[in-house]
C-alpha cells in the first residue's frame, strides 16, 4: 500500500495542460512539493538539496516563505518527472528510485539524479529510460 501511496505523490504540480504546467513553475511551487519529492525520492533532505543546487540558507529561506523560485520549481518538476518515467519503466517506485540513485553504464557511470542537474542530462537520463523500456539498451 505504501508504494501506490508514494506512485501519487510522485505526480507532483501535474497540470492538465503545458501552459498550466509553465505558469505553475513561474509562480513558484509550495514549498511542500519540494517535501513531497522528497519523499517519494527518498533522499535525505541535504542531499536532494544539493542536487537541486539549493544551499542550505536558500532551503531555510524558501521554507519560512513558503514557495520555490521558478528556477528551483523547474528543478522539482524534472526530478518529479524522471521519477515517473522510471517508475513507469521498472514497474514500482522502489526499483526505479534504487536505479536513479545509482551509477549507469549507459550514462557513463554517471548517477541518473546528478546528470539530471541539468536539463540536457535529464533528457539523456530519459533517452536512457526510453531505451531501456524497448529493449534498445546500449
Amino acid at each position: 500500500m505504501k508504494t501506490a501511496t508514494l506512485e501519487k505523490k510522485t505526480y507532483i504540480a501535474k497540470a492538465k495542460h503545458p501552459t498550466e504546467l509553465i505558469r505553475k513553475i513561474q509562480k513558484g511551487l509550495r514549498f511542500s512539493e519540494l517535501e513531497t519529492l522528497q519523499n517519494s525520492i527518498d533522499l535525505p533532505f541535504e542531499q536532494l538539496a544539493a542536487k537541486l543546487c539549493i544551499s542550505r540558507s536558500t532551503l531555510q529561506r524558501r521554507k519560512i516563505a513558503g514557495r520555490l523560485s521558478s528556477d528551483e520549481s523547474d528543478k522539482v518538476i524534472r526530478f518529479s518527472r524522471l521519477l515517473r518515467h522510471a517508475t513507469k519503466v521498472f514497474g514500482d517506485v522502489e526499483r526505479a528510485r534504487e536505479w536513479l540513485k545509482h551509477p549507469q553504464l549507459g550514462l557513463g557511470g554517471a548517477v541518473p539524479l546528478d546528470y539530471a542537474g541539468t536539463e540536457t542530462g535529464a533528457r539523456e537520463v530519459e533517452n536512457l529510460l526510453g531505451r531501456i523500456e524497448y529493449s534498445v539498451y546500449t
